[in-house]
């Protein structure tokens, strides 16, 4: 097949991507978007997601565009035949921690990124706030992984959907996974696995070549 196109950066949500792509062996080819310098704001870029946000897929083949990382994932697994849901409650269970982590774990942990790293003003009671949120999500996600190994039962779209954010509250953030045993123990699984050590690789960044 025609390689997909990746468009991307070294973002979490750009890791889901990546990590995906990397877990069903696809070929793809990476394309920069470079958000810190607003590549995403081009025109170019624009024609493939008017949403201005990475990562996106161009599939050659089929003539598709595909934005939002939820539905690039369920795209690349049913593409490849790789880690699709294998029964009805799997699939719905999928689709429940896919849109979970798109509605609470990025934007909690993405606004407290935002507030207490990048802001110019540290607002004391803002970064309160999303401390407190993403600990109340982190004990959400433990108590789903005290009963299972993965989110969705099997190694699946959630996990990939979801550890890119985890991990960068630890190593980006300044959280830690002390408090939630049955997370961390999930964290640590699935960072061992060589495609997902491949996928938050990508894409190497020119600075990177350099250091």
């Amino acid at each position: 097949m025609t390689p997909l196109q990746l468009h991307t950066y070294q973002t979490p949500n750009g890791h889901k991507a990546a990590i995906m792509l990397e877990e069903t062996g696809l070929p793809y080819r990476v394309h920069v978007v470079d958000i810190e310098a607003g590549a995403q704001h081009r025109p170019e870029f624009l024609a493939l997601n008017p949403n201005n946000k990475i990562p996106v897929i161009v599939d050659p083949d089929r003539g598709r565009v595909v934005v939002e990382s939820g539905a690039i994932l369920f795209y690349l697994a049913e593409r490849a035949g790789v880690l699709v849901p294998a029964t009805e409650d799997e699939r719905l269970a999928t689709l429940q921690w896919t849109l979970f982590q798109a509605a609470h774990v990025g934007p909690s942990l993405g606004q407290l990124w935002n507030f207490k790293i990048f802001a110019t003003d540290k607002i004391p009671t803002v970064i309160e706030r999303f401390e407190r949120e993403s600990r109340r999500v982190f004990g959400v996600l433990d108590s789903a992984l005290a009963a299972r190994s993965h989110l969705a039962g099997s190694y699946g779209i959630a996990d990939v959907m979801t550890w890119p954010w985890i991990h960068a509250a630890v190593t980006r953030i300044g959280l830690t996974l002390d408090a939630v045993p049955h997370l961390a123990r999930w964290h640590a699984a699935v960072a061992a696995r060589p495609a997902v050590q491949r996928g938050i690789a990508v894409p190497r960044l020119q600075h990177e070549h350099a250091a």
